[in-house]
């Protein structure tokens, strides 16, 4: 995988997952724009890549207005001349139920995560287009995006409508041989120990001690560093065909999300009124109706 002649912006990349990408990446030869709200963070993230021999830089902006977006690819072309990768990684949580979840709260998490990677990706393709030789748009999504999860309207929101964007955008730049894809990570982090039951994995991985497989393979559950390995392999040319898709990755599981897909379908002449709905529903499709939520094997949810 050789990643020497590409250059990255990751944003949120001063630490957690968004530097795991970072650093995958460099691994592979690409230089990288490092971006987080905190300078000191950003500052260690450029000196930890440069220490090891690795190519960065950082720009200190908070992700979300179009101004951000422009010093970010600004500050790939100063740096290295180009841009060849978007990693859209930036977030923050505002979690609360509905009744409890105030303007402030919605709209903080959608600027970052939505807008914030509607802007960045403009403005990479903007680049791209000027450039003539293709790009990648990889954008982060999350479970909680694809099934829903307590407490997270504006987090849920916001990634599922960064997938919906991811597909549209799949179908716009295919001809200037861009591709889009979006990868809905689980890994230990400051949100995912917050889960009750996680909680005691997450903090005896801390002291060393290994995941089993129940949590690695079924929840699909391991370090950041296990997350980033999908961010350089669509960053690569090995991906030039790949885009559009949803993919999972999380401990040593890596799966793509199926896009939404009709499960059942029954026909009406002259259409269907309430009562010929209520009729038709437990026959047609009571079996097919979704479930809500992530779902973890049993025998964890049962201690």
């Amino acid at each position: 995988m050789d990643l020497t002649t590409k250059v990255a912006v990751v944003t949120g990349s001063g630490q957690g997952l968004g530097l795991a990408y970072a650093k995958d990446l460099v691994r592979h030869g690409a230089a990288v724009v490092i971006n987080d709200v905190n300078q000191t963070t950003a500052d260690a993230a450029v000196a930890e890549i440069t220490a090891a021999g690795g190519r960065a830089v950082a720009v200190v902006a908070p992700v979300g207005s179009t101004e951000t977006a422009q010093k970010l690819v600004a500050g790939a072309i100063e740096a290295f001349g180009r841009l060849d990768v978007m990693v859209t990684n930036a977030g923050i949580l505002r979690d609360k139920v509905l009744w409890k979840m105030t303007d402030d709260d919605f709209d903080a998490v959608i600027n970052v995560h939505l807008r914030g990677t509607f802007t960045c990706v403009r403005e990479a393709v903007l680049k791209f287009r000027e450039q003539g030789d293709g790009g990648r748009i990889i954008c982060i999504g999350s479970p909680a995006g694809q099934r829903g999860n307590f407490g997270q309207t504006n987090y849920s929101g916001a990634k599922s409508g960064i997938v919906g964007m991811v597909r549209t955008w799949a179908l716009e730049l295919q001809r200037a041989g861009i591709t889009a894809n979006a990868v809905c990570p689980v890994a230990a982090t400051a949100m995912t120990e917050t889960v009750p039951f996680l909680a005691p994995y997450i903090a005896g991985m801390r002291n060393g001690e290994p995941l089993p497989d129940l949590i690695r393979r079924e929840v699909g559950l391991g370090t950041p560093e296990d997350a980033a390995g999908i961010i350089s392999f669509l960053a690569s040319d090995a991906a030039a065909e790949i885009t559009g898709q949803a993919f999972a990755v999380g401990g040593d599981r890596l799966a793509l999300w199926s896009h939404p897909e009709l499960t059942a379908a029954e026909y009406h002449d002259n259409g269907w009124s309430a009562d010929d709905i209520a009729a038709q529903w437990a026959a047609t499709f009571g079996d097919a109706v979704q479930s809500v939520g992530e779902e973890f094997p049993e025998e964890l949810m049962a201690k």
